[in-house]
């Protein structure tokens, strides 16, 4: 897994203005100021049909329901995503260490981290995601690219 800065330069932009329209509170803070929803709490954590999950914000397609696993980490975890461009991956330093953060590659929006301790998935990779951050559209397969 490595990591790479971006430029700010996303497909789709606006302005903070425009973001607090479109999202409630909840889902501005995490998508735009990287908080956190609390372990536990998502109401996609134990979602288990077939399906589509996209960036809350921009509907940009982000993971396939089969990448999906129980990690018991509190939050819904995925072994990769749709496909590489689909995410952009940010060395993140705050908090005193350094972890790898998540951000969808067409609206720059905070996902979650990514944590190379995925013990038993394919790629050895744990995508932990906030449900805040993804809608979920079931039964849906991914575009071709």
């Amino acid at each position: 897994m490595s990591t790479e800065h971006h430029s700010g330069e996303y497909p789709i932009q606006r302005s903070e203005d425009e973001w607090r329209q479109r999202l409630s509170p909840e889902e501005y803070a995490i998508l735009r100021q990287a908080a956190t929803e609390r372990a536990g709490t998502g109401e996609l954590l134990d979602e288990e049909r077939d399906g589509l999950y996209r960036c809350r914000a921009c509907g940009n397609e982000l993971f396939v329901a089969g990448t999906k696993f129980d990690s018991g980490c509190g939050w819904p975890s995925f072994y990769e995503s749709v496909r590489p461009e689909a995410v952009e991956l940010i060395e993140d330093r705050s908090l005193g260490m350094v972890r790898t953060e998540v951000r969808c590659a067409r609206c720059g929006s905070h996902l979650g981290h990514v944590f190379p301790d995925g013990f038993g998935t394919p790629t050895g990779d744990r995508y932990c995601m906030n449900s805040l951050a993804l809608s979920f559209d079931p039964g849906a397969a991914p575009e071709a690219s």
